[in-house]
């Protein structure tokens, strides 16, 4: 099962962190939030976890810039991104890439076609009793997971659950992971779900000391339990 860990910003606590081998670590770059990302830690990642931005209605050339300073492996779009802001993006993307390979021929590309080097997609949905699984289907061929968190006042973040027996409402193929108020309790009901497009969890405030600072022994027990 893939764990992602998200609103990191302090170091010792990343580095911390890094030795659990988490599969991605969050990094949120929305400023109305309370893990917002000033200064991008200095730390080197080992191959096996993904850095993820997370971006809430940002332009795509500031998400870019983003990709390119900290070496981003994925992007999380958080918002009301439409699928042609996605498309874009990966168009924006892919054109920037090309103009680079001409200069260094390092091949890069983006989201499902990838080839080497990726810079993956994961577009969340804030999901509650109502939510209509089918406003997935456009983003389908653009995306590498989507992410199924609860609808609440913010963005993210709001340490809530939805009801998890509506995610069988979700007949698409494209992977998931499931977020909101996540926390070391939840283990065993976690492990009963078996959505065939289940693929993770996305954990945040439920695993926090204060913002963006996480008890890691909590997170360790967490994924040892999930496993």
């Amino acid at each position: 099962m893939l764990l992602k860990v998200c609103g990191m910003r302090n170091q010792e606590n990343i580095s911390s962190l890094l030795a659990l081998k988490p599969d991605f670590v969050g990094f949120i770059f929305y400023p109305k939030s309370k893990r917002y990302v000033t200064q991008f830690p200095q730390i080197k990642f080992p191959k096996e976890t993904k850095k993820v931005g997370v971006f809430v209605n940002e332009s795509i050339e500031n998400i870019l810039e983003k990709v390119k300073n900290y070496q981003l492996n994925a992007v999380q779009l958080h918002g009301n991104e439409t699928p042609e802001f996605c498309q874009k993006l990966i168009n924006t993307f892919i054109e920037r890439i090309r103009s680079e390979k001409k200069r260094h021929s390092v091949p890069i590309t983006i989201g499902i076609v990838s080839e080497s080097h990726k810079l993956e997609i994961i577009k969340a949905f804030s999901v509650d009793e109502n939510f209509d699984f089918n406003k997935t289907r456009q983003y389908e061929e653009l995306c590498n997971y989507f992410l199924f968190d609860t609808k609440g006042k913010e963005y993210g973040g709001n340490g809530i659950k939805f009801n998890w027996e509506i995610l069988q409402n979700y007949k698409g193929k494209v992977p998931f992971l499931l977020s909101g108020g996540i926390s070391k309790n939840d283990a065993e009901d976690i492990k009963k779900i078996k959505h065939p497009a289940f693929k993770g969890v996305d954990i945040n405030s439920g695993f926090e000391i204060e913002p963006a600072l996480k008890n890691i022994e909590n997170i360790k027990e967490f994924k040892n339990n999930v496993s």
